[in-house]
């Protein structure tokens, strides 16, 4: 637990500042103002919500949200600035329910006493349990306590919903390139908390490519820069330092792919590539597999997803992208990454190219509600099973037509009650559906034309060798 306002040490401040410039790079260069904040233009900039709030200093409990390195801590020290309520930081993967009643009960006192708020930053919240959140709710509710919660999963799933209900989630996005890039040139030229004591030499093209490749993540960005400039500095006699693309290649190694195999990147990516191969778009498709490969998802549950999208969203129009969706969940079962990526994208890329039909998933979808929401249809007597000895004497099976004793092996018989008939599948006029449906019309015209006049026999039998037994 650490108390940032009226904070009783036994350090001198020139100690304070021997501890304060053995800190890294990226956490020297956090802003100490509004004005030194980058991103977060949505909620944060002349006139906007969180500033407005800041401003009249009517601060509510408030989540961030977002990826690592976006300013989500910064902004809650920035908060520590702005604000008049005393202020306390815990992380929550060291914290105990006892550092949280403590806290509160200062804040009780505090309140009582002096009329002061107290505002209490929980970094990565979501690593509180249950009950570790549930000591909060009655404080925050009643004002005792104003909460700042940092999190990297989604709140509306990884903190209590009465919490959430108590305050307002913001949601942090990476940063772009141009903010980065000004965070790096600041953090060049400042010779207080940066690196300007160096005579660096660094060229923007050098500087961009940091900015790409950190993804949005100011901190891999200045850590970066920070690696290079001192791994140069101690080995050369001068102070000038050329900060060229090779060393910032060296000094960011590989590019670091943010995935979370069970949080929101998982699923937002699969839905994206789903989408994609249904929104018949090839080259979105490949993306997002490829973001789903280089993350270190599960080659089984890529897999499984072409699989769904091939019978759901191309169907009958092209029945082969059922086989291959299904050749590709064995094959990357059998001989996994690298060389399963080649059958994923042949089976991705041929449902992407498909042409689409759902109605097949339509039927089976409209079919199973009417099955569960509707009275249940017995078998027909004469569809049901007739292969045992009481069947018979039941008179199960006994007026079946075998469809291949007629002419085109088809016969028109009853196979659901008349009363009960529902179309259910409705094949489209796309692939091979469009032949299915063709097909289905001339059934339904022989149908309408074999309908009796009389009692008479439908249809018109053809001669079978004997022994083929009907069911």
């Amino acid at each position: 637990m650490r108390e940032d306002q009226g904070d009783k040490t036994l350090f001198s401040p020139s100690e304070k500042a021997n501890i304060a410039s053995a800190a890294p790079l990226a956490v020297r260069m956090r802003p100490r103002k509004l004005g030194e904040f980058l991103g977060q233009r949505h909620f944060l900039g002349p006139d906007k919500l969180l500033t407005r709030m800041l401003e009249a200093d009517k601060l509510t409990s408030l989540i961030f949200y977002g990826p690592p390195g976006v300013g989500k801590t910064s902004l809650a020290m920035v908060i520590a600035n702005y604000t008049k309520a005393r202020f306390y930081y815990l992380s929550a993967p060291a914290a105990s329910v006892k550092d949280i009643r403590e806290i509160i009960s200062a804040a009780r006192d505090r309140l009582a006493v002096s009329r002061q708020r107290t505002v209490l930053f929980i970094n990565e919240i979501h690593r509180f349990n249950r009950a570790q959140q549930d000591v909060l709710l009655d404080d925050v509710e009643s004002g005792v306590l104003i909460l700042i919660g940092a999190t990297t999963e989604n709140p509306f799933f990884s903190v209590n919903s009465p919490l959430i209900s108590r305050s307002t989630v913001f949601h942090f996005e990476p940063l772009g390139e141009e903010d980065i890039l000004e965070l790096l040139k600041t953090a060049i030229a400042d010779t207080e908390r940066g690196l300007g004591k160096f005579d660096i030499r660094a060229e923007k093209k050098v500087l961009k490519f940091l900015a790409v490749t950190s993804d949005g993540d100011a901190r891999k960005a200045l850590t970066a820069l920070e690696v290079g400039v001192l791994s140069q500095a101690a080995r050369q006699q001068d102070a000038k330092i050329n900060f060229n693309l090779e060393i910032a290649k060296e000094s960011i190694q590989q590019k670091t792919i943010d995935y979370d195999g069970t949080g929101d990147t998982h699923y937002d990516l699969a839905s994206a590539l789903q989408k994609s191969m249904r929104g018949s778009d090839p080259d979105a498709t490949v993306y997002w597999l490829a973001r789903m490969i280089a993350g270190g998802e599960d080659t089984r549950f890529i897999a499984r997803r072409i699989a769904v999208c091939a019978s759901e969203d191309v169907g009958n129009a092209d029945p082969m992208a059922t086989v291959l969706a299904a050749a590709a969940v064995q094959i990357s079962e059998f001989v996994g990454l690298p060389e399963a990526q080649l059958a994923l994208a042949q089976a991705a890329l041929y449902v992407a190219c498909a042409p689409k039909s759902n109605a097949a998933a339509s039927a089976i979808w409209k079919a199973v509600d009417d099955v569960k929401s509707q009275k249940t249809i017995p078998v027909p007597k004469h569809l049901k099973d007739s292969h045992y000895r009481a069947a018979k004497k039941m008179g199960y099976g006994a007026d079946y037509k075998y469809p291949h004793n007629f002419d085109g092996g088809f016969v028109p018989q009853e196979y659901l009650p008349a009363a009960m008939r529902k179309k259910y599948y409705k094949p489209k006029e796309i692939g091979c559906e469009k032949n299915i449906k063709r097909y289905l019309q001339k059934l339904q015209t022989l149908i309408e034309n074999s309908r009796p006049r009389s009692s008479g026999e439908l249809g018109r039998p053809v001669k079978r060798s004997a022994g083929k037994k009907d069911g």
